[in-house]
């Protein structure tokens, strides 16, 4: 597997990236402490040989891109955070800590990198959100009588099934 490290590049094209993700995340409260650019300086990228389609491009470019971000030895995330990373992305978490995440989505390198930050960004986001707590209605004592009354109907309706108790 050929094999390309680059870390924490910075091109055009995932600065405007960056850029998206602030937008689409502005008006809700972020979980994260430090500006995206932290995050990606502690990215490691690399790329290989992706399969799909392509035709004899596919077996020529390394377009396939693997995100790695070690969990535990970061220093933008909390204990307490880090612990909730690994409970929430234990099927995406290598034995040395590692989130590893692939996009072979596009044909494109490039593409491909926006995807596995957008996809880091995603998971990073729901991870560390709390749940909105549930807040249980209150049924009327109009519709706790109603249904209470469809399930004897279907009840006798159901017991009018039964055949008859000869005995």
């Amino acid at each position: 597997m050929n094999s390309v490290v680059v870390r924490g590049s910075y091109s055009i094209i995932l600065l405007n990236l960056l850029k998206q993700f602030l937008i689409q995340f502005q008006g809700m409260d972020s979980p994260l402490k430090y500006p995206e650019k932290s995050f990606i300086d502690e990215m490691v990228f690399s790329a290989s040989r992706s399969s799909g389609p392509g035709g004899q491009h596919v077996n020529k470019v390394n377009t396939k891109v693997e995100l790695r971000f070690n969990i535990n030895d970061t220093n933008l995330l909390s204990s307490d955070d880090k612990a909730l990373l690994f409970e929430k992305t234990r099927n995406k978490t290598n034995n040395q800590g590692e989130l590893v995440l692939v996009s072979e989505k596009y044909r494109s390198q490039i593409k491909n990198k926006e995807s596995a930050i957008q996809k880091f960004f995603e998971i990073l986001v729901n991870a560390l959100t709390p749940p909105k707590k549930r807040i249980p209605i209150k049924l009327s004592e109009a519709k706790k009588k109603k249904r209470l009354e469809n399930k004897k109907k279907q009840s006798d309706k159901k017991e009018m099934r039964k055949p008859p108790d000869l005995a």
